[in-house]
């Protein structure tokens, strides 16, 4: 959601090769759209049929891909700061703070929606750990480990990146497990455990919140595959780096099934989850991730995706604002419909109406942001800005 790409300022060869990056981020938020809408509206008969479950299958892409993808935007913005000759504590300094500005926003966001729902909603709500929370950690992270292995080149730091990304993302993934359960910090207090496994002021760890472990993995993986977008391969033939990140993304999810039947097991029986905190499915979840990639860059590059406008792309380049904005209207005081009372094809027809009105608020954000460019455009030029004055 942060740190965006946008393809639509772009021109010529430059906007195809990124126009991927807010298509897939918009693909995030119609999904996201369609999982909210059901889990807020559909009634107890429509909860238990095929379609609902297909949904709620679906519904767990979004955040995957949003931190994801954040990490990709990081590696881009890194590395092109990098190759400008930019020192690397402003780079730092950059990608630190605008990940703090994410992470304030998220208690801003649960702040909102505490006073909009009062007296209802419990105070603990506000100390809960949401998607945007665990974005702001990540960048903020990923600037640490950017600043961590900077060096004499910006193809040695990339390269640096690269391995270090994968490498914590590698064990990220393989403690998860142990934090979830035999080594819970059990003696922080509940909010700060809560980032660490999603305990909340539960007895256990839930699933569907966003802690530390396993997400921040996600977009240690997108960093790395960010900055291997630099690589001269990449840049020589890409459409064969996106096929073999297509590729890759398919032995992720086969070697996945593997491991999960393999009779040697890192875990005990007690503590192994597939579903929720595994590596084998973190592995799954990447594999998708990857092939999905290759696939929004062959729809965007040899696909209708750039034909006229596209509300996918447009979606992508706000998401965040269409993220904060669509809540309130499925899950809060201003649903648009009864909330665990609809058909599935009344909560589709909802549906439809939140991803048309999540469009035209894209729009006009997008028409409000160029206006003071206009503005600017008109008057006389403004003087060169250094990076010491900036």
């Amino acid at each position: 959601m942060a740190d965006q790409i946008q393809a639509g300022s772009l021109g010529g060869a430059k906007a195809r090769r990124l126009a991927y990056i807010d298509w897939m981020r918009g693909l995030a938020c119609v999904l996201m759209f369609q999982a909210h809408c059901y889990s807020a509206w559909l009634n107890p008969d429509a909860r238990k049929s095929e379609f609902y479950r297909w949904s709620q299958a679906a519904a767990t892409l979004p955040a995957p891909l949003f931190i994801f993808l954040a990490g990709i935007s990081s590696a881009m913005v890194t590395q092109r700061l990098r190759e400008k000759g930019i020192a690397r504590n402003a780079i730092a300094r950059t990608t630190i703070l605008r990940g703090a500005e994410i992470f304030g926003l998220g208690f801003l966001f649960r702040g909102q929606e505490y006073l909009l729902g009062y007296p209802k909603s419990p105070w603990t709500d506000l100390l809960r750990v949401d998607v945007l929370n665990i974005l702001g950690v990540s960048m903020m992270l990923l600037g640490v480990l950017c600043w961590l292995t900077a060096a004499e080149t910006a193809e040695k730091s990339r390269e640096r990146a690269i391995g270090w990304g994968l490498a914590v993302a590698a064990v990220v993934a393989v403690v998860t497990p142990w934090l979830w359960t035999t080594y819970r910090p059990r003696w922080l207090p509940w909010p700060l455990e809560s980032y660490i496994n999603g305990v909340h002021i539960y007895a256990q760890p839930q699933p569907w919140l966003f802690p530390i472990f396993p997400w921040i993995a996600f977009a240690f993986v997108g960093l790395a595959l960010g900055f291997l977008l630099f690589s001269g391969f990449a840049k020589k033939s890409e459409a064969w780096f996106f096929a073999a990140v297509g590729g890759a993304g398919a032995i992720a999810c086969g070697l996945s099934q593997l491991l999960d039947g393999a009779p040697v097991r890192l875990y005990s029986a007690a503590i192994y989850d597939y579903w929720h905190t595994s590596p084998e499915f973190f592995l799954m979840r990447c594999g998708i991730l990857l092939a999905l990639l290759f696939l929004v860059y062959a729809w965007c590059r040899w696909g209708l995706a750039l034909k006229g406008f596209s509300p996918i792309i447009q979606l992508g380049t706000t998401s965040l604002l269409v993220y904060w904005v669509h809540i309130e209207f499925v899950y809060g005081r201003f649903s648009i419909l009864p909330k665990g009372r609809c058909s599935i094809l009344k909560a589709t027809a909802g549906l439809l109406i939140i991803f048309l009105a999540m469009v035209a608020l894209s729009v006009l954000r997008t028409r409000w942001k160029k206006r003071p460019a206009k503005v600017l455009q008109a008057g006389p030029a403004p003087a060169a800005v250094t990076v010491e004055s900036g």
